[in-house]
């Protein structure tokens, strides 16, 4: 199973350097695993992407579609309690933000002790770093 990172979601909303990477590997297995909140990160992303005038209003339409249409078919990890405590104890471990803290609680999750069982889908290195050391296999362009 994979776990997606919105780090590696965004380069499916619109053309960045690491699409066709990201591409391939959602061809490779189509069942996406994500948190919650990734639909907000990306969509902040997204946003982010308008306001800097990389994305017109076409490219943004297109980018929203394509998220909603992701979402439909990913599962997504609930937000909880349990998630609430293991991202704050990954935040004492590990250089994340608090999204990264959150999104790495997720996977862990939904993979309970087997992490190596689990592939980690992910763009960010401190996050990539962090997943590598709870004991995911990470795949990167």
């Amino acid at each position: 199973m994979r776990y997606w990172d919105a780090s590696a979601v965004v380069p499916l909303l619109v053309r960045q350097r690491f699409t066709s990477a990201m591409e391939e590997r959602l061809a490779e297995d189509a069942d996406l695993i994500t948190w919650w909140g990734t639909s907000i990160e990306c969509y902040s992303a997204l946003m982010r992407l308008v306001r800097e005038g990389h994305l017109g209003l076409n490219e943004q339409g297109l980018a929203e579609r394509r998220l909603r249409e992701l979402r439909e078919g990913w599962e997504e990890v609930m937000p909880g309690e349990t998630i609430r405590r293991v991202a704050e104890r990954l935040l004492r471990l590990h250089v994340l933000r608090a999204a990264d803290a959150l999104q790495l609680a997720a996977a862990l999750a939904i993979s309970g002790p087997e992490t190596d069982r689990f592939e980690w889908v992910c763009l960010d290195v401190r996050l990539s770093d962090a997943a590598r050391r709870e004991g995911f296999c990470v795949i990167a362009p």
